[in-house]
């Protein structure tokens, strides 16, 4: 649970602020909200987890790639950043928090949660009605925000993006949620549907996320007004900036570094090591150029590797009721970003420079 507690004071985004040892016990992580919500600190931990893992698998194969560092929003000039890496951290993590809990309120997890059937009998389209047991996405709403927005406790610019963001992703979780429906009628005609609400799966809410972070918008802050603190005319400023910003519009302040080079206050290694992809079956373009992306265009070399990999083979069904399998070792080739030789770089150099003067 301690170390669950510390991914999630990381991942809100109060790291610096709060988090002066290795591990923080539940009382401490809820000292912003009532104790009766302890019931709900498992399920807050694991939906932190979610969001994290889906966070790296969104962005496997891109220069910046998730890394847990990273997730512990670091601070630069005492200021936590603000990029548009920042603004999918808070959505993903957000929404994997809302998802759990509502998952798990579905599964009968807490006393105090059911099914929604607040629209159950009313006529919802053409031959449905609503009926059955809808996920209570409301109830994983409200706990969400309470563990989760309670920890942003500035009043600045970046806390409110931080807070809008939080809130994108709870929109996601909603947005992409799917219509069940059951069929009634005489010899299974149809005739009527009952029908609800349930989670989409959150691979699902991760895309829609992805989708959003690519059309991210940039907060354009009228700085004069800005640099006035927490007085009115900086209230004001950022009231006026956010007035055009879609709900479901994620937002960031700060342009983004390359992430070819190591940058310790953003908590990113850079690409060097990295594992990039050439050849395989069913690669996407993305992941076919996730070498040139992650190795050339960041100065760095592709180096082969073989490795040799172990897995099941030759396996076989018992009666009863066991599966036997071999352990197979095939040896294959991965490929890795690795730093350019000195006359190699010097050569690169060199060739690109006559390349500019012609």
């Amino acid at each position: 649970m301690k170390r669950s507690t510390f991914l999630i004071l990381s991942i809100t985004g109060v790291y610096s602020a709060i988090l002066h040892t290795a591990a923080w016990s539940v009382n401490n992580f809820l000292m912003t909200g009532p104790k009766a919500y302890l019931t709900f600190s498992g399920s807050v931990a694991a939906g932190a987890h979610s969001g994290m893992e889906e966070c790296k698998f969104q962005f496997g194969w891109e220069r910046w790639n998730c890394p847990e560092s990273a997730l512990q929003l670091s601070t630069h000039n005492r200021l936590r950043s603000a990029t548009r890496e920042t603004s999918f951290v808070h959505a993903i993590s957000s929404a994997g928090v809302m998802y759990t809990l509502t998952r798990n309120c579905s599964l009968g997890d807490f006393e105090s949660c059911g099914c929604d059937d607040s629209r159950n009998g009313r006529p919802g389209g053409r031959g449905w009605v609503w009926g059955g047991c809808s996920d209570n996405v409301e109830f994983g709403e409200k706990v969400s925000k309470l563990f989760v927005d309670a920890l942003e406790t500035g009043h600045d610019t970046r806390a409110l993006i931080n807070l809008h963001n939080n809130e994108v992703g709870r929109l996601a979780v909603k947005n992409t949620m799917k219509r069940a429906c059951k069929c009634h009628g005489v010899s299974g005609s149809c005739s009527i549907q009952t029908c609800w609400l349930q989670l989409a799966e959150f691979r699902e809410v991760g895309n829609y996320l992805k989708i959003k972070y690519d059309q991210a918008h940039k907060l354009e802050m009228d700085k004069r007004r800005a640099r006035a603190g927490n007085s009115a005319d900086s209230r004001g400023a950022t009231a006026d900036t956010f007035h055009h910003v879609h709900p479901t519009e994620l937002v960031f302040l700060e342009d983004s570094p390359d992430y070819c080079s190591r940058n310790a206050s953003l908590g990113h290694p850079g690409t060097e090591g990295r594992e990039c992809l050439q050849s395989g079956r069913n690669l996407s373009q993305w992941e076919k150029r996730s070498c040139r992306r992650l190795c050339t265009e960041c100065g760095l070399r592709v180096e082969e590797r073989r490795t040799e990999v172990v897995s099941s083979c030759n396996c076989r069904f018992q009666w009863c009721c066991t599966v036997r399998c071999e352990q197979c070792r095939t040896r294959v080739a991965k490929h890795f970003c690795s730093r350019r030789d000195p006359a190699a770089t010097h050569n690169h150099i060199r060739q690109r420079n006559r390349g500019h003067r012609r």
